[in-house]
């Protein structure tokens, strides 16, 4: 056996090192050391593999756990969204049940269930854009429907057409506008 394999902290746990040929007087090690080192050597695999065996089980836990959050993120992502609509809907519908309201009326229902809209929207990350008359135009959040001769400064907003949205910093709906040309 070579001298490797005889330092004591090359064996595996509980294995015995085996003797010098010098301390056995030039004999070959016994049967019953080889026979515990085998032993030895045996149980150390058996437990190295049940421990592959349960990280791989582990590993493949955490897969499906995994799979399956990716699953449930994507069926109810909209769920805050449809929570924050349901009062939307129910002014709506308790407007609809009274027709004989007078137009103030249906105007101040209208307006509060605009603002209920509005905030459920914003709660959600939902935001206008709505750029003021003289901004500068911005190709990422504005779309440019027509240039229109202005007493402004040119490739600025003089009027928007239609509100755009973002939802988390990314455009959902640019804004149409109308810009002013060159003079």
């Amino acid at each position: 056996m070579s001298q490797e394999a005889q330092n004591p902290s090359d064996l595996p746990e509980g294995a015995a090192p085996a003797p010098d040929a010098a301390a056995n007087d030039g004999a070959q090690p016994s049967g019953a050391d080889w026979q515990a080192q085998v032993a030895a050597l045996s149980a150390r695999n058996a437990e190295l593999s049940d421990q592959f065996l349960r990280a791989q089980a582990e590993m493949q836990n955490v897969r499906r756990r995994s799979e399956e959050e990716v699953a449930k993120a994507r069926k109810f992502a909209v769920e805050g969204l449809a929570e924050s609509l349901l009062p939307v809907c129910d002014s709506l519908e308790a407007g609809l049940q009274h027709p004989d309201q007078t137009p103030e009326q249906i105007r101040a229902g209208a307006e509060a269930t605009l603002r209920q809209l509005k905030s459920a929207l914003e709660r959600n990350k939902v935001l206008e854009i709505n750029p003021a008359a003289g901004t500068k135009f911005d190709p990422h959040q504005h779309q440019a429907i027509s240039m229109v001769p202005a007493d402004q400064e040119a490739n600025t907003v003089v009027s928007v057409l239609q509100k755009g949205y973002l939802i988390s910093d990314r455009v959902l709906r640019p804004a149409l506008v109308t810009v002013a040309a060159p003079k």
